[in-house]
């Protein structure tokens, strides 16, 4: 029988085990989901933000490649498997509480994180001060580099 993809992380253990120990012990909420940041391996730049499930989560640590669970289709999707910009992963992280993901990437292709065509999905900033709060600002975009 196959093992499922919850039973290859480790079992929550204790805070000083979480906090201070070496087995991967992550963290999925009600909903069975695990939040992924997503950064470029070279620039730092935050590219993307995304769920993962533990299917998701065991996949991208299998083959190196981003996988996501979608929310609003509730289903699984690799990223760039449709556009050629997969994310490749150079690093993956782990958060202090095992509770998040970060994800240290190239992509592939075009360079393009965004569904929308940009590089990152981060493209616009809320300016910071008194209210109003409902403006946004376009951040430059980068140019992705070539592979």
């Amino acid at each position: 029988m196959a093992q499922s993809k919850t039973q290859r992380f480790s079992p929550r253990g204790s805070k000083e085990s979480i906090e201070a120990g070496l087995s991967f012990q992550p963290e999925f909420d009600a909903d069975g989901l695990i939040p992924a940041i997503v950064s470029d391996a070279d620039t730092g730049e935050v590219l993307m933000f995304a769920w993962m499930n533990a299917d998701a989560l065991a996949l991208t640590i299998e083959q190196g490649v981003g996988h996501f669970w979608s929310r609003s289709r509730r289903a699984l999707w690799k990223k760039g498997e449709e556009s050629g910009n997969v994310l490749r992963v150079v690093e993956l992280r782990t958060d202090c509480d095992q509770d998040v993901v970060w994800l240290r990437v190239t992509v592939a292709g075009d360079g393009l994180a965004c569904h929308t065509g940009r590089r990152s999905c981060f493209y616009r900033s809320v300016p910071l001060g008194p209210a109003p709060h409902d403006a946004l600002h376009p951040v430059p975009q980068k140019e992705p580099r070539k592979r």
